[in-house]
């Protein structure tokens, strides 16, 4: 199996994008793209060809469910794992998120030491799935 290299990150709070983008590029090694809104990570996602999208839930415009669906409609994304980066982690929330189409959460605020290996865990498990 490959190794995951490559993460978007959709997030629209500045601070959280920066403490991710450490977490994940200089704890994990990760090769990151960030974007602030939903409407800019479909339209970059396909040319930075992500092997995983973290997507905040709640966004101004496009939140991260509208995102989700947007990103599943572009074939050549299709299959890529997509996870949500929030603090509904409750469990009915956490199911109706996995219903959408998400391989998995990870809670808000999160551990950035531990992160990218969250991110790696719900990666592998989707693969070795072979679902998105």
């Amino acid at each position: 199996m490959a190794e995951l290299e490559r993460v978007m990150y959709v997030e629209d709070e500045p601070d959280i994008r920066a403490v991710a983008q450490l977490a994940l590029e200089v704890v994990g090694g990760l090769t990151v793209s960030l974007c602030e809104r939903g409407d800019l990570a479909v339209a970059q996602a396909e040319r930075f060809d992500p092997q995983m999208i973290l997507l905040d839930v709640m966004m101004p415009g496009m939140d991260g469910p509208s995102t989700l669906k947007a990103l599943r409609d572009q074939p050549q994304l299709s299959h890529v794992p997509i996870a949500f980066m929030t603090a509904k982690v409750q469990a009915h929330e956490v199911e109706h998120f996995k219903s959408l189409g998400a391989v998995g959460v990870i809670a808000k605020p999160f551990d950035p030491m531990t992160l990218a290996q969250q991110v790696r865990t719900l990666w592998r498990s989707a693969v070795e799935r072979g679902s998105s």
